[in-house]
């Protein structure tokens, strides 16, 4: 599966991600100009579909939001990867091995 859809409800926050490893759509509110910025640009430079919507409690500070799309982004990766996802090492020794079994040799992972 190369998809995912993520719902992640919390006291602070209410996010519903969609990513797509194959490309589509980037529709990106977070109510942070600057991360809807950055997430934007992940979507463009990895060729990710990235659709996200959160309603955060940003009277407090932009932190859970932030927090809580990335807890959500790193579960859709994983669910998008699979058992793929094996070959990658906190310290980012298997990165090139993710990419040559997951994206082909013509790709060029550091």
């Amino acid at each position: 599966m190369r998809s995912a859809e993520i719902i992640r409800k919390t006291k602070e926050t209410d996010i519903e991600l969609r990513l797509n490893l194959d490309g589509g759509e980037r529709k990106i509110d977070t109510g942070i100009g600057f991360f809807d910025h950055m997430l934007n640009s992940f979507a463009v430079h990895s060729g990710f579909g990235l659709e996200i919507t959160c309603k955060g409690d940003l009277e407090v500070d932009g932190h859970h939001s932030v927090e809580d799309c990335g807890i959500a982004l790193g579960q859709a990766l994983a669910q998008c990867l699979g058992a793929v996802r094996s070959g990658v090492r906190p310290d980012g020794r298997g990165a090139r091995l993710l990419c040559a079994r997951h994206f082909g040799q013509t790709l060029s992972c550091v």
